[in-house]
């Protein structure tokens, strides 16, 4: 699952202490282990090696320039949604040939960029968009290719915030206007637009909706091809689940087992395959340390308030999402045997988990069973690599945390705690 464990009551990353970072970096910390990234992209690439994937790192999820060389360096592309993605995927010397550019919302401004940058692929959203990426595409002069973006009207099971393939969603185009897409800008001069795109939503913990909007996708492409329509890109997004429980999600060779029968022989024939992973490598190669800075009891409720909330991980309280949260010193029978909701150890209490923000929905663990918590201890919140960081903001001007990067035995910080001044840096009174 990853490489943060438990050595004699003490959470390691990889061969590093937590208590040792956070003495040098302070907290809020994100820490990040390299192993897992690594070992979480070769996975991915060895379980769909029979479809010889592009696979690109959905940079959404966690943005950071080390995290990007990481990856780029094992020979992932990169899945982009914003000019400034797009600058940071560039700025680590990815090839934009392996990016693709989703997004419902690009301006002409970002457009520009990336066909300068040459992008490899534009995943296209609306007819709007379309006619205005042919309209700049032609002013530049700058030819480029695009994958339609369809949604294939399959149910991930996930939280509505996070399910994009629905018919209602606002992304892409209904399977029911694919067709009279391709009819109306397939032959276009500027764009050529020869795929097809997917992403259905995330997490998913089950193959059935691959399955299903895989399928509806294949169906889709042999109406056009017998229309005349050259599909040569069928891009499947991500949405791979991660284990914010134990076990909760699929390993990355069933997912390959159940979608590679559909695809294998249409690879070889000359379709490419494109895979957008973002939280199934990053989440649980991440984990937010925080510091307890008070304990206190309101009513009958326990609360540990921490330097770390909504404002350093929004996911709890913008999706009610779970975060295993504990210690990271505990007595060794009260080291955790696995991540779960409910862990039945001797003395633990219930206790909300919560930041420093004046909002009463700044928290990140509520009704939790955890050991009895002091003033100072260092807490673990797991699978924070995705949509953490990203996702921090400054609220009640808080400056953003440090990160670090554990590497074997040794760590770094790979972007500075901000300060007061980097509060007020841009603004003028």
């Amino acid at each position: 699952m990853d490489d943060f464990r438990y050595l004699d009551g003490s959470l390691f990353c990889e061969g590093v202490a937590m208590r040792e970072i956070a003495e040098h970096a302070g907290t809020p910390c994100y820490v990040y282990s390299a192993e897992t990234f690594r070992q979480h992209f070769i996975r991915l690439r060895d379980a769909f090696a029979p479809l010889n994937p592009l696979i690109c790192f959905s940079v959404k999820c966690c943005s950071n320039l080390a995290i990007l060389r990481l990856l780029t360096e094992l020979g992932a592309g990169m899945d982009v949604v914003s000019g400034g993605e797009l600058f940071r995927a560039s700025k680590v010397g990815g090839d934009p040939k392996k990016f693709v550019y989703a997004g419902v919302g690009k301006s002409d401004a970002e457009i520009r960029y990336a066909l300068e940058q040459r992008i490899g692929l534009f995943n296209v959203e609306s007819e709007m968009e379309f006619e205005n990426l042919s309209r700049i595409a032609g002013e530049t002069g700058i030819h480029v290719g695009a994958a339609l973006r369809v949604n294939p009207d399959v149910d991930p099971k996930t939280h509505r915030y996070t399910s994009t393939g629905k018919r209602e969603s606002k992304f892409g185009v209904d399977l029911e206007r694919a067709a009279a897409f391709f009819h109306a800008y397939g032959r276009d001069p500027f764009v050529s637009l020869r795929g097809i795109h997917l992403h259905i939503g995330s997490p998913v913990y089950t193959t059935d909706p691959y399955l299903e909007s895989v399928t509806k996708a294949l169906v889709l492409m042999d109406e056009l091809a017998a229309q005349g329509f050259h599909i040569d890109t069928l891009d499947l997004g991500g949405g791979f689940g991660a284990d914010y429980e134990s076990d909760q999600s699929p390993p990355a060779h069933e997912y390959a087992q159940a979608i590679i029968p559909l695809l294998r022989d249409r690879v070889a024939n000359g379709l490419r395959i494109i895979l957008e992973p973002g939280r199934t490598i990053a989440a649980n190669a991440g984990v937010l340390l925080t510091k307890v800075q008070y304990v206190k009891r309101s009513g009958d409720r326990h609360f540990a308030i921490c330097d770390a909330g909504m404002h350093t991980l929004l996911r709890p309280s913008h999706y009610g999402a779970f975060h295993f949260v504990w210690p990271t010193e505990v007595d060794q029978a009260l080291v955790p045997p696995r991540r779960a909701r409910e862990l039945f150890l001797p003395g633990l209490e219930r206790t909300e988990v919560v930041g420093p923000l004046c909002e009463t929905g700044d928290f990140l663990a509520e009704d939790r069973m955890l050991p009895p918590l002091n003033r100072g201890d260092l807490l673990a919140v797991f699978t924070a690599g995705a949509y953490g960081m990203s996702m921090a903001s400054r609220y009640n001007s808080h400056p953003l945390p440090v990160e670090v990067l554990v590497e074997g035995d040794r760590f770094r910080v790979i972007r500075e705690r901000e300060t007061y001044d980097d509060l007020i840096h841009h603004e003028m009174a």
